[in-house]
């Protein structure tokens, strides 16, 4: 599989791949890139490209963009967001999927290619309901501020929009009342653009990628752990981040944590905080040292006791109602379904604790951006009541309602049955039996935060335990990774969050070295990029607590139980 190389071309590949500690692999394009880049403007290929149905692929655009330097912008969604990061010289290609359906939304993509090429690709997962092009160039989920990201090590990046594009003035779930924008939200979309992505690659290079890996947080996640299930030869490594796997019982979930705001549960941002004080107060000096992260939240469930705050008399900024007491005994708590879901699944686990007050990072941390949002649920949903009402509401409307008049305080799963059971078909990626993934050689590393509260990290938990279950825990383990970082919100804010999981996941696909303890890493979001303090990313159940010595360095602390 590896080859020598001996142009200059692939020396620099050679020395990038040493200095990002991964291993070159053959790549030497046919014919110069430029050319190979010119050849794809306006090219038409069949539909047949894909091994799923579909209408012809067409590229409307391959052109050369100038090498780039890296900035930061003083505001961003996430913190890694904030950061363009430097890019090499490289081929942008632009296209899109035709759909059978002539009502149905193209599936947009973007690909591009370097000019030096170390033979592998790697797939980017969205965000959100999608609609918006994801263009492969910025840091893949977790990773270093400082790392260069996958384009500038030599892989060809490619990504898309699901099969549908968001509009101006329309709840982001329209999409959903076309069947086949559905099918290709749910899974269908990533295999398509996959397989157009690597008959580019051919075409360009004059052969197809050595390796594949695909890369996702949050719905990014839930899709690199559909590429596993549904699409088990596609990819030799995956890594998924913070995944909404158990998607129907989420969506459900965020309707009925909404609702425990009205009527009196909702609470103020100094509320807000109130809690969040009171879960450090009784829980972040459990692993031996006070520095504002909840290292052990499992263990801060039997801590930590909301009643504790509810007000003897009037109601203030001090101390919460029986009404808002409830609210947060409602988010903590399993939703039970009474439908069966998926995989036999019936209950979505609750939140919490920690993480409740983490500042609101351009509106997506902590339950300032998730839940309790600027003011208590309202009809129609609006995203400034919290995401997880705007999403959850929105999604029984589109996807199990199919109605976007419904009066969601009204609905009943059970009135929707077959409606419920088949949007979980399609859009729940909680099928335990990786056996195929495993079987073909891939590996996978599941990342979950545990101050997240747009989705629950326990979701991904039980899912993890559920392969081991279904494969055996020796099997598992062969393949199989779940790390957890603890006071990390669903951003990568709170607490240490940044890792190297690019380099540990090839490391394991190519190099059989599997990963054990990973670091992460707090850094600060400038340039240059400075290291702020460093934790151990552990294993689950394992958590980090600490043994004496710097507070700010990793070596102070082991992972146990």
């Amino acid at each position: 599989m590896h080859k020598t190389f001996t142009s200059r071309r692939n020396t620099l590949t050679a020395l990038m791949a040493a200095l990002t500690g991964t291993a070159a692999l053959a790549a030497t394009p046919a014919v110069p890139l430029k050319t190979a880049c010119e050849a794809l403007n306006g090219l038409s290929l069949p539909a047949q490209v894909t091994a799923l149905p579909s209408g012809p692929v067409r590229i409307d655009s391959a052109t050369l963009q100038a090498a780039t330097v890296a900035a930061v912008a003083e505001r961003g969604p996430t913190p890694a967001a904030r950061f363009s990061p430097a890019l090499p010289a490289y081929c942008r290609v632009l296209g899109a999927i035709a759909p059978i359906d002539p009502k149905a939304p193209l599936i947009q993509f973007q690909i591009n290619l370097p000019m030096s090429w170390n033979g592998r690709s790697v797939q980017y997962g969205g965000g959100g309901f999608n609609g918006t092009l994801i263009n492969a160039l910025a840091m893949i989920p977790a990773a270093p501020f400082d790392q260069p990201v996958p384009l500038s090590q030599g892989y060809v990046t490619y990504g898309t929009d699901s099969g549908h594009q968001n509009k101006p003035g329309e709840p982001p779930q329209t999409f959903a009342l076309n069947d086949e924008a559905l099918l290709n939200f749910a899974h269908a979309s990533y295999k398509k653009v996959r397989d157009v992505a690597v008959e580019v690659m051919k075409r360009s290079y004059g052969q197809a990628p050595e390796k594949l890996y695909f890369v996702g947080s949050s719905e990014g996640g839930r899709e690199g752990l559909t590429m596993a299930q549904r699409y088990p030869q596609d990819f030799d490594g995956i890594f998924s981040r913070v995944p909404v796997i158990h998607w129907t019982g989420l969506q459900h979930a965020g309707l009925r944590d909404g609702m425990a705001l009205m009527n009196g549960g909702w609470m103020a941002p100094a509320q807000v905080k109130l809690v969040g004080q009171a879960v450090l107060a009784a829980c972040d000096a459990a692993d031996g040292l006070a520095d504002g992260v909840v290292s052990d939240p499992v263990g801060c469930r039997q801590r930590f006791d909301v009643r504790k705050l509810q007000c003897e008399g009037v109601a203030s900024d001090s101390c919460l109602t029986p009404q808002q007491v409830k609210a947060v005994q409602t988010l903590g708590s399993a939703l039970r379904m009474d439908v069966e879901l998926a995989n036999g699944l019936r209950e979505y686990p609750g939140r919490g604790p920690s993480g409740e007050a983490t500042p609101a990072f351009a509106a997506t941390g902590g339950w300032m951006a998730w839940w309790t949002g600027a003011s208590a649920p309202s009809l129609p949903p609006q995203q400034s009541n919290g995401i997880g009402w705007f999403y959850g509401a929105g999604a029984i409307q589109y996807f199990y309602g199919r109605n976007p008049a419904l009066d969601v305080t009204t609905y009943q799963a059970r009135d929707h049955a077959a409606r419920v059971k088949e949007i979980s078909a399609l859009m729940d990626s909680t099928n335990p039996d990786l056996s195929a993934f495993h079987a073909r050689g891939g590996k996978l590393i599941m990342l979950e935060n545990m101050a997240d509260y747009a989705q629950s990290p326990y979701a991904g938990i039980g899912y993890y335990e559920s392969v081991r279950q279904k494969m055996g825990a020796s099997t598992t383990q062969a393949f199989m990774r779940l790390y957890t970082a603890p006071g990390v919100d669903h951003v990568g804010a709170g607490a240490p969050a940044n890792v190297d999981m690019l380099t540990a996941l090839t490391d394991w696909v190519e190099r059989g070295k599997a990963p054990e303890t990973l670091e992460l890493l707090d850094q600060s979001v400038s340039l240059p990029v400075n290291l702020l303090r460093a934790r151990p990313l552990c294993q689950w159940p394992l958590v980090p607590r600490y043994q004496g010595g710097d507070v700010n360095t990793a070596a102070s602390f082991k992972c146990l139980q």
